[in-house]
């Protein structure tokens, strides 16, 4: 009797936080660029798949140089020293008309001394569905000519408290002249 009074108390409180919406199991999939579901005894797992979209030149820019290298090289802006602000949108597509999905803010630094390197900085922030309001932090060295690399999740807000991960990113367009840049990036993220 005692046991089945026990399990009655579980069934009640279980189905009571389901309903504060405290459970995070069965919470809706609400696009196609993000998907969440249980990973471990206390944790979830989330993949996003969305892409990044960078104007480097003209009045549109979303870079700004904000402390130079000496001496200046005006004909590199990878100069090894340079540090950037970046405010990038963040699309369910390539292009950039498609559905704004959150910002990417942060900085990003010229740190090799050969080569085209940078250390990024940066907070993914979300406006849609579930994941409005929560952010993952990026972390790690950008090797921006190579077609495809690997930076770390490094924490996050929201649904992304105690974030951990990584991200892998894909360069999908890329015009020195116009300044424009989009990188593809596929994420995946173990949180509470």
């Amino acid at each position: 009797m005692k046991l089945i009074f026990v399990i009655l108390k579980y069934l009640i409180f279980t189905s009571y936080v389901a309903k504060l919406g405290l459970g995070r199991a069965d919470w809706p999939e609400t696009s196609t660029w993000a998907k969440t579901e249980p990973y471990s005894h206390h944790e979830h797992k989330t993949v996003l798949q969305f892409y990044f979209h960078e104007i480097a030149i003209g009045n549109s820019s979303t870079v700004a140089l904000i402390a130079q290298a000496q001496p200046v090289d005006p004909n590199n802006s990878f100069a090894f020293g340079n540090l950037y602000m970046v405010d990038e949108l963040l699309n369910v597509g390539p292009d950039p008309k498609s559905k704004s999905i959150g910002r990417a803010q942060g900085f990003s630094g010229s740190a090799s001394q050969q080569g085209v390197n940078s250390l990024m900085g940066l907070s993914y922030s979300f406006v849609d569905g579930i994941y409005n309001g929560s952010s993952i932090n990026i972390l790690g060295r950008n090797s921006i000519l190579n077609p495809v690399r690997e930076m770390l999740i490094v924490g996050g807000t929201g649904l992304f408290r105690m974030a951990r991960g990584y991200a892998i990113a894909q360069t999908y367009y890329f015009n020195v002249t116009s300044g424009i840049v989009i990188v593809g990036y596929n994420v995946t993220v173990v949180h509470q």
